[in-house]
């Protein structure tokens, strides 16, 4: 679909997208991408990420550079910052949206699968956001952290992600809070379930999907270019006065009990 907003809307910026190699972060990058932003996309796979940068290229009119990297290692955010702006000589735009999950019922998860989720959605989240604060964002910026609805209410077989995107959201108003003064905002995107994306395939329990979509008020499951249309406006002078806030992207899935449908919006 076309997006709502000029072509030129992010002409001259300088983004950095973590977990851009895939999913919705990989759609929020490219959506930069089209508006004339330069991207980039952090992972762990350079492969991967070597092959998405192309094609995130070719959508012009920005460039995307492949930065391979551990969000869970700060020393790696420290490389990966400086070689950004080494390549594109600016930072302005920080989304954080590498992350972990799976399903698995708390009796059997075990504390290392519960520490790696933690480590990749709120550590990596923090490392991210504090090298480029000390490096790029002290003279402002913006910051967007991908959270999720599943800690809401509760959320069965989720107690790890839930665990980690409640810390996300912490973060993001802490962060708001704390680098205000430098002209810095931080806003979260929490979106609901995703019809495109790997995580509907993996965490929808089989047979559910037309139950869950029926118990959405508004009868369907999101898009990738939805959420990367919220990214684009949080990114974009029309939100110049919008910070320490968490958008929630799901169609009002969360409306009825206060608790999500099962799915994160990790991509």
């Amino acid at each position: 679909m076309g997006s709502t907003f000029r072509q030129d809307l992010l002409a001259d910026k300088v983004a950095l997208v973590t977990g851009g190699g895939s999913g919705i972060c990989k759609g929020i990058a490219a959506a930069y991408v089209a508006h004339g932003a330069n991207v980039g996309i952090v992972g762990r796979k350079a492969e991967r990420l070597e092959a998405a940068a192309a094609e995130l290229s070719a959508l012009g009119p920005g460039r995307a550079f492949a930065l391979p990297g551990d969000v869970r290692d700060f020393a790696a955010m420290e490389r990966v910052v400086d070689t950004l702006l080494e390549r594109a000589g600016a930072l302005h735009i920080v989304v954080n949206g590498a992350a972990g999950n799976f399903l698995c019922p708390a009796a059997r998860l075990s504390s290392n699968g519960f520490r790696t989720v933690l480590d990749i959605d709120a550590v990596g989240t923090f490392n991210v956001s504090r090298v480029a604060f000390d490096k790029a964002l002290h003279r402002g910026g913006c910051i967007i952290n991908i959270s999720a609805t599943l800690h809401y209410g509760a959320t069965l077989m989720q107690i790890h992600a839930a665990s980690a995107k409640a810390a996300v959201d912490a973060t993001t108003r802490g962060m708001a809070l704390e680098w205000g003064p430098a002209g810095v905002r931080v806003n979260a995107i929490a979106p609901g379930p995703i019809a495109d994306t790997e995580g509907m395939t993996r965490l929808m329990p089989p047979g559910q999907l037309e139950r869950a979509n029926r118990a959405i008020p508004l009868r369907r499951f999101g898009r990738i270019d939805e959420i990367a249309e919220v990214a684009l406006f949080l990114a974009s002078d029309a939100a110049s006065l919008v910070t320490g806030l968490v958008v929630v992207a799901d169609g009002g899935a969360s409306l009825p009990t206060g608790m999500s449908l099962g799915l994160s919006g990790d991509g």
